[in-house]
């Protein structure tokens, strides 16, 4: 069960999110294609889940009582493999490869390419599914057990009907070892959630599927870690965890723009950065946040 994140922790927690981010732009220049928003959002959720809350061993990443993690938005990949790396999975410069021929980093998770990863994802929808009949025969095979399986989706996956279909079945089988986190950050490919497809009210929907609910800051680790203890401490049904999330997160050049949700820098929107210009900026702003949290820590 999770306890309480001191001080200390949350700024260990928020530099290795950090450097996360920073692996993420490295990694999507050397590519020159892939998902900018999502990942640098999501960067607080990923770092407080490999290194603070998921039981896993990447040593041995086919542990029996591992926890599962299903990446469902497949597309923000680029943050998962980035966390697994600097977690100790694969060593940090095959980061590099993203996306290139032979790579294990292709540009939506492939389960058998990669050890660490649970499900292949690439369309949209299909994670909750996965990680509600993972939760089923979890269960199925120790009704008392201890494991948890996180499932990772974005707010425009929402849209999928997939999506309610499986979160139906996990209310009626009450899967209290399911715990959803949504990256609710208001973009998808071709503009603004609330304008391609209102999800609101979001919470009322997930509790007409007797799902726990909580809305959270997905960028607040102390608060993110307290919202997944108390998930965990529910019995008799499944929980989601709405994370309000900047999408671009720690870039402020390019927070909030839906542009950046499949463009890499370099190929980004150029009206506040110029192309040439803008891995270079990206890597500046994170490298002064760096600074900002080692000086708040001091």
């Amino acid at each position: 069960m999770m306890h309480y994140l001191s001080q200390k922790e949350v700024r260990a927690l928020e530099t290795k999110a950090n450097e996360i981010r920073q692996s993420i732009i490295e990694m999507l220049v050397a590519a020159g294609s892939g998902h900018t928003a999502g990942p640098l959002d999501m960067a607080d959720v990923f770092a407080l889940l490999y290194f603070r809350v998921l039981r896993h061993d990447p040593k041995n990443p086919d542990w029996e009582e591992r926890d599962r993690l299903v990446l469902s938005a497949g597309h923000i990949c680029p943050v998962l493999y980035a966390t697994m790396a600097h977690a100790g999975y694969f060593p940090i410069e095959e980061l590099l490869t993203l996306r290139k021929f032979g790579s294990r980093l292709q540009g939506h998770p492939h389960r058998t390419s990669l050890p660490g990863i649970e499900t292949s994802s690439g369309p949209l929808g299909s994670g909750l599914s996965q990680a509600v009949g993972m939760a089923i025969a979890e269960r199925m095979n120790n009704e008392y057990t201890s494991k948890y399986i996180y499932c990772i989706t974005g707010d425009g996956e929402l849209d999928e009907g997939q999506i309610w279909e499986a979160a139906m079945l996990a209310g009626k089988e009450k899967l209290h070892n399911l715990i959803v986190i949504v990256d609710r950050n208001g973009i998808q490919i071709d503009g603004y959630t609330k304008d391609v497809m209102p999800l609101e009210s979001l919470r009322d929907k997930f509790e007409a599927f007797n799902f726990d609910v909580q809305e959270v800051d997905g960028h607040n680790i102390r608060v993110l870690n307290d919202a997944i203890g108390k998930a965990q401490a529910i019995y008799g049904k499944p929980s989601v965890i709405i994370a309000h999330t900047i999408a671009s997160k720690g870039v402020d050049v390019f927070e909030r723009d839906f542009r950046w949700h499949g463009n890499p820098p370099g190929k980004g929107p150029e009206d506040r950065v110029p192309k040439s210009e803008q891995a270079k900026v990206a890597l500046e702003k994170l490298k002064t946040l760096a600074g900002a949290i080692e000086k708040a820590d001091s």
